[in-house]
């Protein structure tokens, strides 16, 4: 028999592994892989010419329940991502470009 002391240190334990982190859920309404209802009403929302002062704000309000300072800041988000691009490529389009413009002159 061998006997042990108390100078042999102890194995370490193995450390656990991390736990992967879960799927995002989809918006309601969104397409596997593609755009939630709310980025598609966006998109169409910004399709449309607006003639009278304050009537894209109102529809946004009306339309979409959110604040037009929301509306601008998801649609800047839009305009970077593919899907968006691949549902309506002229809009977004147009609207990279009018964005680069601002952004030169500023």
């Amino acid at each position: 028999m061998t006997e042990v002391t108390g100078d042999a240190a102890p194995e370490p334990e193995p450390e656990p592994e991390p736990e992967a982190e879960p799927e995002p859920e989809p918006e309601p309404g969104a397409e596997p892989g593609g755009l939630s209802d709310r980025d598609r009403d966006v998109l169409a929302l910004e399709r449309r010419g607006w003639s009278a002062p304050g009537a894209k704000e109102r529809a946004i309000r009306e339309r979409l329940g959110i604040s037009p300072t929301r509306y601008y800041q998801l649609l800047n988000a839009l305009l970077d991502d593919p899907r968006a691009l691949e549902h309506d490529p002229v809009t977004v389009n147009r609207l990279r470009r009018v964005r680069d413009e601002r952004r030169m002159r500023r």
